[in-house]
């Protein structure tokens, strides 16, 4: 191609060759492994390496509404199950205690999840599916809970939000004191 051409071409691609053989692989002593080699030509514009991830990226992102989470919690959750007598202090903490970022903390707030305990209740892909809410906040959000000793996706059977058992109990007294 000559210097200054733009390509317009719907079928414009660095890609000019892809192939690629599965053979038998041997690991030890074991046979049953295949092997991937893959023959990637391309005109220069981009790395071989590099258009393979991308190619691998863009099939997971389409294959992702395959999968099906609540399957997997449902298997997991005697696992997820656990006392929270130890953590209750975390769990009844408000998540404007936390150092989290505007963004997340917005994303937080706009789930109308305001407890930590709250929080941990949610899976990894509820709180992807909020608005805004990436996988920066999701990272951000697990390293504090790790501190934490907590994780998303824990199951806390018998727990409520102070803030819910606390309006109860003050409508108990202003009943009782009638």
């Amino acid at each position: 191609q000559p210097i200054g051409t733009i390509a317009i071409d719907a079928l414009f691609s660095p890609i000019q060759k892809v192939n690629f053989v599965v053979t038998k692989a041997r690991v030890g002593q074991m046979t049953d492994y295949d092997k991937l080699i893959m023959e990637v030509l391309t005109d220069g514009t981009i790395l071989p390496e590099d258009a393979i991830a991308y190619a691998a990226k863009i099939l997971k992102d389409q294959l992702t509404v395959f999968i099906n989470f609540d399957e997997k919690e449902e298997s997991e959750g005697d696992q997820l199950s656990f006392d929270f007598e130890g953590k209750i202090e975390y769990l009844n903490r408000k998540i404007d205690e936390l150092e989290f970022s505007v963004r997340s903390a917005n994303c937080l707030k706009n789930a109308n999840i305001h407890y930590i305990g709250e929080l941990v209740q949610k899976s990894e892909q509820e709180m992807l599916k909020t608005k805004n809410f990436g996988r920066k906040s999701l990272q951000e959000i697990q390293e504090s809970l790790d501190g934490m000793g907590l994780h998303l996706g824990m199951k806390l059977q018998g727990w409520s939000p102070p803030e819910k058992t606390d309006v109860e109990e003050n409508n108990k007294e202003k009943k009782g004191g009638r």
